[in-house]
């Protein structure tokens, strides 16, 4: 472990607000002369923080790569804007934590343990096995949530606000706590959280850790109050902690954590502007000669195990089976963007979806029809092209904290577009209305769904799209990221 102080910090910084995220706002790349070059990122995050009008509030991330971890040691403290870094006007600590300390516990439990048991995802009969190599794992993940906290102590103002996002980092509130318990501290999960009696694959004094990790904070926040409501049961299961659901509020060892809901919004001045810049309209121009006069199906995803793209590949097929009026009348546009490369099931699943593409396109192409077109390459442009040329968006995870693509598509749609959506998707909850629902586990409900929307009369199509648009809209990034401020 690298990086941090190995004993509490004794004095406050001067961030009167602070945020708390495994990835940053930059990242960087070293160029072939040796140098190196600082890529800013995107997303609800950064355009959230963007409201802040305070020049001492701090962002604290990890260093992902070694050109990050290069960048935070080379800087006084990891403090990349005292380094001369144009991190845009924002103060931003980047911590060098060891590199095995890092894999293990982002790949080991972050991404492999509690992403997996909060969507639901395990292959039961074999999977998990918490053994002595999870037991490493745990340990690193407790190091790099302890190098958060100390990192937070000390840039930390006295009675700072302190939001700390998702599920790398759900013991750092308790342990920030224990550091500075001044802080007023907020934890934000961006994912589901799983039900009691799935929640309790995890080993028991692990199980209570993560709860009493989050309980740590005075506010701790969700997507939707189905997922805050999930988490009370499994404080109440885990912990016999007392809850209140009327109020939303977990009272356990004499502290009572409040819940929130914050479900957050598309950005929908920056996708409006973004999608009719030139490189879109480019993309789309290519789409078009590609789909011809055809209907379409979009999808954007990443290759994520939750987010159902196979089932998604194969109620197309039996589409396609069942309907032979629909050959050569659409045309399914599949952007399914790499995720997660280190970790063999998404390997495996990129490769399954791969597959059965290639399988519709033989069953049905004809010489001047290809019937799906599906890339595994991320471009941003090509997605938005697909977005506005979209007559039908499928939106079918398994289980999704929210799903933005679901509030993006209709935002930027040129012609109004149908929403097929997962009953399982967080967006659900907002969008329901004014979408055709479906069981995510349910093939042929969901070609039926398909059939239904591309049937959809073009001004009913129009006025679905109208109010999902607005239902979309209504808690930007920046409101998103106030409200919860304001809530602390």
């Amino acid at each position: 472990m690298a990086d941090h102080a190995s004993e509490r910090p004794t004095q406050s910084g001067a961030a009167p607000i602070l945020v708390a995220s495994n990835r940053g706002p930059v990242s960087f790349r070293t160029e072939d002369d040796g140098t190196l070059s600082l890529r800013r990122g995107g997303g609800g995050l950064v355009s959230g923080l963007s409201a802040i009008d305070d020049p001492n509030a701090v962002w604290v991330c990890a260093a992902l790569s070694d050109a990050d971890r290069t960048a935070a040691r080379q800087a006084p403290d990891g403090r990349l804007d005292r380094a001369g870094h144009d991190v845009g006007g924002q103060a931003v600590r980047m911590l060098d934590i060891d590199p095995e300390t890092f894999a293990l516990a982002y790949n080991g439990v972050a991404n492999s343990t509690l992403w997996f048991v909060h969507h639901l995802l395990y292959d039961i009969p074999t999977k998990p096995a918490f053994d002595a190599g999870f037991r490493t794992e745990w340990a690193a993940y407790r190091a790099y949530n302890t190098a958060f906290a100390e990192a937070l102590a000390a840039e930390a103002a006295p009675g700072a606000a302190v939001l700390v996002q998702d599920y790398h980092l759900s013991l750092t509130p308790a342990l920030l706590r224990e550091l500075r318990p001044d802080l007023r501290i907020g934890h934000f999960s961006h994912t589901p959280w799983a039900p009691p009696e799935y929640y309790r694959l995890l080993p028991d004094d692990v199980a209570a850790e993560v709860l009493r990790g989050i309980l740590g904070a005075d506010r701790a926040a969700f997507l939707t109050r189905r997922w805050a409501l999930a988490f009370a049961d499994c404080c109440e299961a885990v912990l016999g902690a007392s809850v209140d659901r009327d109020v939303l509020a977990v009272t356990y060892a004499g502290r009572t954590t409040r819940l929130g809901v914050h479900g957050l919004g598309a950005d929908a001045e920056f996708l409006r502007e973004r999608a009719h810049r030139p490189d879109v309209d480019e993309r789309l121009a290519a789409l078009r000669e590609a789909v011809g006069d055809r209907r379409t199906i979009v999808r954007v995803d990443r290759t994520e195990l939750s987010k159902n793209i196979v089932r998604g590949l194969l109620a197309y097929r039996h589409l396609l089976r069942a309907r032979p009026e629909w050959h050569d009348r659409v045309v399914h546009i599949a952007f399914a963007y790499p995720s997660r490369t280190d970790l063999a099931e998404y390997r495996e699943y990129t490769a399954e979806v791969q597959r059965l593409a290639e399988e519709i396109n033989a069953e049905f192409a004809t010489a001047d029809w290809q019937p799906l077109i599906l890339h595994v390459d991320d471009d941003f442009p090509r997605s938005l092209a697909a977005y506005r040329l979209a007559d039908v968006a499928l939106v079918n995870p398994v289980r999704d904290g929210m799903n933005l693509v679901a509030k993006e598509v209709p935002v930027v749609s040129d012609h109004g577009c149908a929403l097929v959506l997962s009953r399982e998707a967080g967006a659900y909850a907002e969008l329901a209305d004014d979408a055709i629902t479906i069981n995510p586990f349910d093939v042929i409900a969901t070609a039926d769904a398909l059939a239904q929307a591309l049937t959809m009369p073009p001004a009913d199509r129009a006025d679905h799209t109208k109010r999902l648009a607005s239902a979309a809209t209504a808690l930007p990034p920046q409101q998103w990221f106030l409200d919860q401020l304001h809530a602390l």
